[in-house]
């Protein structure tokens, strides 16, 4: 599952992780459910001591003792970059337009993103149970007016890409600086459209010296690709070139039919994934899979997924 805060609260006032518990009982409970990874949103600006509180090495330290715990107790972490520096003031109204790291963008930024992977590759290094996800939800493609050709070439290459500000990171200068560390960890590249489009994800994959690459895919009840016969056309043949993970799922009215049919399709084709989210926030329109710390699932979401989880193979 995902555990969200730590891309968020440190810029809004909330400490590390909004006031959620990361010790040994918060753990324990994750484990109750048969979870086996957990997907770690962080800041950029937060990690590299440009804004928030904590910020830099406090941050750091945070993070680290964290996903110590969690690869101590067996669960695999990917830690994802998730909301990052740079003004993107040519999107919706929708969209925060704030420069600083305090929402998501629709690409990662080249004055410091690099700069951020470097750093946690270089902290994680040599721990082959925590997967880098380069960046959470890409979507270029929306910027550039949904030209889908100009979103897959600046989600690889980066630069000046049409539509936005800043200059851009793409996947293959992410590929680099966490590769330029020594760290071999596993890599997670998404796709456009908030990752739910894959269809040309092969054609730009970035190149990987080592090889160690998966793609990031994410469905929501609401995306583009919902149906098994999309994900049959689209999904299913990337998965026979490289390992795809579903980093992000989940519906938006706190049911679990969608998500059901999901993970059965995911199960039935040998495929990883992580529900949105483990945060007791209430799920009045979202997916939220627990109603305390202690692990009291929601109902609908929460007792769905946790029933399911509970059939698979507990090797924890």
């Amino acid at each position: 599952m995902d555990r969200s805060s730590a891309e968020f609260a440190c810029v809004q006032g909330k400490g590390l992780f909004d006031s959620g518990p990361v010790d040994q009982a918060s753990v324990d409970a994750m484990k109750a459910w048969n979870i086996h990874a957990v997907r770690l949103p962080l800041n950029e600006e937060c990690w590299l001591g440009l804004n928030g509180s904590p910020s830099g090495p406090a941050y750091q330290e945070g993070v680290e003792d964290y996903v110590d715990l969690l690869v101590a107790n067996g669960l695999n972490v990917i830690l994802d970059l998730h909301w990052t520096w740079g003004a993107y003031t040519t999107g919706p109204d929708w969209h925060c337009t704030d420069v600083h790291a305090t929402c998501q963008k629709p690409m990662p930024d080249a004055q410091y993103a690099p700069q951020f992977w470097a750093g946690v590759a270089d902290t994680f290094k040599g721990d082959d149970a925590v997967v880098f996800d380069l960046f959470n939800e890409p979507y270029p493609d929306m910027a550039s007016d949904w030209d889908k050709t100009l979103g897959w070439q600046c989600l690889r290459d980066g630069g000046t890409c049409a539509g936005i500000d800043y200059e851009v990171a793409g996947m293959q200068d992410l590929v680099d600086a966490v590769r330029d560390t020594g760290a071999t960890n596993m890599l997670m590249v998404g796709g456009l459209e908030w990752t739910n489009d894959m269809r040309e994800w092969l054609a730009y994959m970035p190149n990987d010296p080592l090889g160690n690459i998966a793609a990031s895919w994410h469905s929501y009840s609401f995306n583009r690709c919902v149906t098994e016969s999309c994900w049959n056309e689209e999904i299913a043949p990337l998965m026979q070139e490289v390992p795809v993970v579903l980093g992000e799922f989940g519906q938006d009215d706190c049911g679990f039919d969608y998500m059901q049919g999901l993970v059965d399709w995911a199960d039935a084709n040998g495929m990883g994934y992580l529900a949105w989210t483990w945060n007791p926030w209430g799920c009045t329109g979202g997916a939220v899979l627990i109603k305390d710390w202690s692990g009291t699932p929601e109902p609908g979401v929460g007792e769905g997924y946790r029933s399911h989880l509970l059939t698979q193979s507990p090797y924890l």
